[in-house]
């Protein structure tokens, strides 16, 4: 599926006015495509010619999965062998298979951040994942609207076993920690938080 932008969207994407681009276009500098209706659009493959890539012709489907730690290798090889039977019964042939170890609120995360690029280029069909998390812990819906306007479709197992709560309430911790550190007052909260998150915790065991 090509994905198309209307000119006031291509305008917004490459930082561009919509007057530029009607000049542009009038110029012979970047021309658009024209509807049947005579209303200029353009493509994604115009897109990466703009900001100097090639779009590549045989899209991938990538699996991308993560776990916090190194001692989470149990964790990341079930993650991983569920992915792997979700796959063979939805026929999805996999390209390639990304892991990360690291925080879902770290987005510098090496194979993550190559994943986006990806992404950028126009390189990728899909992206598999266990569970929304694993991609990144807060602002899931952003990269699932950056990544579908890149042609790229997130496909989600959901699955909640794949997604441990302890690594769940160690992020939380770590916001808290975070904003604890400047904010004057807050730290006193911090011990009341930890002890109502264990005790959610242990209702749910």
């Amino acid at each position: 599926m090509v994905n198309i932008y209307r000119l006031n969207e291509f305008a917004k994407l490459i930082g561009k006015s919509v007057q530029t681009l009607q000049r542009w276009d009038r110029e012979g500098i970047l021309k658009s495509h024209r509807s049947k209706t005579n209303r200029r659009y353009y493509t994604h493959d115009q897109y990466l010619e703009y900001i100097g890539q090639k779009a590549t012709k045989g899209k991938k489907n990538i699996v991308y999965y993560r776990v916090s730690s190194s001692g989470q290798k149990n964790d990341s090889l079930n993650q991983k062998k569920a992915i792997e039977q979700f796959c063979i019964a939805r026929g999805i042939a996999v390209t390639d298979w990304l892991f990360d170890i690291g925080s879902g609120l770290n987005y510098k995360r090496k194979n993550f951040m190559d994943l986006m690029e990806m992404v950028e280029r126009g390189e990728i069909s899909s992206i598999i994942i266990a569970h929304k998390d694993r991609l990144v812990r807060f602002g899931y819906e952003w990269f699932e609207g950056f990544c579908c306007n890149h042609g790229t479709e997130i496909i989600v197992m959901n699955n909640e076993s794949l997604s441990p709560e302890a690594e769940m309430t160690k992020d939380l911790l770590s916001i808290i920690h975070c904003f604890s550190s400047r904010l004057y007052g807050l730290s006193k909260y911090k011990k009341k938080i930890k002890e109502f998150i264990q005790e959610r915790s242990d209702e749910d065991n």
